[in-house]
């Protein structure tokens, strides 16, 4: 079968596969362009409130818990690995958030944030926005398979594609967050699913790179899985939850949130 071949690989090659898988929801996302010019606002903030949960979710049970775990394993104290990887990684996501010029999906040029937003088209502001989120979702998965390869007892193949499941499942919304706006506007279909898509392309690197980083530096384990949970929560907190409630949603988006994060919740649990 597909999944024992699967399972039989490198984690570094299963890393690049997942990531692809992420990628590819992306541009399934993008690819609503080519069937409908306007999307209900109403099921978009449903998204996004789902996306954010399972960010949540996958930040927790696939990466923070683990973290923990594998910290005691090791004889360190526990807290100590999961606290500093999780702030490190927050930090450096404000970082890059304060740096790179970027435009929220839903806001309007004017508030373009980065070092000089006003230079760049709104096309490219909209991809490095959704690009900047993409980067700790790719190092997450591929920290998780990478974990493999440590044989700790607490990284499994499964959990490693109960994250990468629902780490796709959520990029759905943003490939539609990108493109859509963007056809409104009066770009091309073409052009604006290239653009949504494109956002995704640099989950593949983050991934093998972050597989590669633990496997053959594997005290650092505990502290990659901790950044990658830090830089999500950064993420959901600064961008996906106020995005998803910007055009009155708020209620419809908040459970969108609880069902995302119980769905994410579900996955890992049942297949890690």
């Amino acid at each position: 079968m597909l999944i024992d071949y699967f399972l039989t690989l490198h984690p570094v090659m299963q890393a690049l596969i997942a990531t692809l898988f992420t990628w590819g929801m992306t541009a399934l996302g993008a690819a609503l362009v080519f069937t409908t010019k306007n999307f209900n606002q109403r099921f978009l903030d449903s998204m996004l409130g789902f996306a954010g949960g399972v960010m949540i979710a996958a930040s927790f049970w696939s990466l923070l818990a683990p973290a923990l775990e594998m910290a005691e394993a090791n004889g360190d104290t526990p807290w100590i690995p999961a606290a500093v990887g999780f702030m490190f990684g927050g930090i450096c996501l404000w970082g890059i958030d304060k740096i790179l010029p970027h435009l929220h999906p839903t806001s309007p040029i004017q508030e373009a944030e980065g070092i000089h937003p006003n230079r760049k088209k709104r096309s490219t502001l909209l991809v490095l926005a959704i690009t900047m989120h993409n980067i700790p979702e790719g190092l997450a998965v591929g920290v998780a398979f990478g974990a493999i390869a440590a044989d700790l007892p607490t990284a499994t193949a499964a959990g490693a594609i109960a994250l990468a499941i629902g780490i796709g499942i959520q990029n759905f919304p943003e490939g539609v967050a990108v493109s859509m706006p963007l056809r409104r506007e009066g770009m091309s279909r073409r052009r604006s699913f290239m653009y949504g898509q494109f956002s995704g392309m640099v989950e593949p690197i983050a991934g093998i790179m972050g597989a590669l980083a633990v496997t053959y530096v594997q005290p650092l384990l505990p502290y990659a899985l901790s950044f990658a949970a830090g830089a999500m929560i950064f993420v959901v907190a600064e961008e996906v939850i106020p995005g998803s409630q910007e055009q009155g949603n708020r209620d419809l988006a908040s459970m969108s949130l609880m069902v995302g994060f119980t769905v994410m919740m579900i996955l890992d649990v049942a297949l890690g």
